[in-house]
């Protein structure tokens, strides 16, 4: 597919409402626009510079697990939950017992993320991967009892009180395992020709 002529999906009547479906992604990806070829060159050029810092940081590892650490309290901020970084680093006993909740999201957060990369060196990237590492994050905390480690079995929404009023409503759940299926045949697939960064990108969306 051209990216001059993608299109993110359709959406698809179900009962009541419409829920979005994006395109399959395991396919040939290709473009004619120049500008894409210079900023993957930029975007290489900036990898490249970071790389060569790492060789200068005294403990690269001490600096990932606080990049780690970082993300886990900014994206958990999403969710609702207020933990600063300084408590992150504490023990349990040492967090206010009403405090406690928010505390067990991020450090699950941060469990769940040194997992994955730690079960990339027996797993390749893939769809039991993801599982394992969601079936940690939601180990003792809001949502435990919702199928952790296993993909949604019921339509949820962004924004709004209910489907009626939503922002944006995702997948039917009934197409969410074909569709982290064709992801994961993506990942591997060897005939698709694209740079890391745009197979990367087109991961995230």
């Amino acid at each position: 597919m051209k990216f001059e002529q993608f299109k993110s999906g359709v959406w698809r009547q179900q009962f009541q409402y419409k829920s979005f479906f994006p395109v399959l992604v395991n396919q040939q990806w290709t473009w004619e626009d120049p500008a894409i070829n210079t900023l993957l060159e930029k975007a290489n050029k900036s990898l490249g510079e970071l790389n060569a810092f790492s060789l200068i940081v005294p403990d690269i590892d001490l600096f990932v697990q606080m990049h780690i650490l970082k993300e886990a309290q900014t994206s958990s901020m999403i969710e609702g939950t207020k933990t600063s970084i300084d408590e992150a680093l504490m023990p349990e006993e040492q967090i206010a017992p009403e405090k406690r909740d928010d505390w067990h999201e991020v450090r699950n957060y941060i469990d769940a993320m040194n997992s994955a990369v730690a079960e990339l060196q027996n797993l390749p990237l893939s769809n039991r991967l993801l599982k394992q590492t969601h079936e940690i994050l939601m180990r003792g905390v809001r949502g435990e009892h919702k199928q952790p480690g296993e993909f949604r079995r019921s339509q949820n929404w962004i924004g709004g009180s209910n489907l009626s009023d939503a922002v944006y409503i995702p997948p039917h759940q009934s197409e969410v395992v074909e569709l982290m299926s064709d992801l994961e045949k993506f990942w591997h697939n060897e005939e698709i020709t694209l740079p890391d960064l745009v197979r990367g990108a087109l991961t995230h969306y």
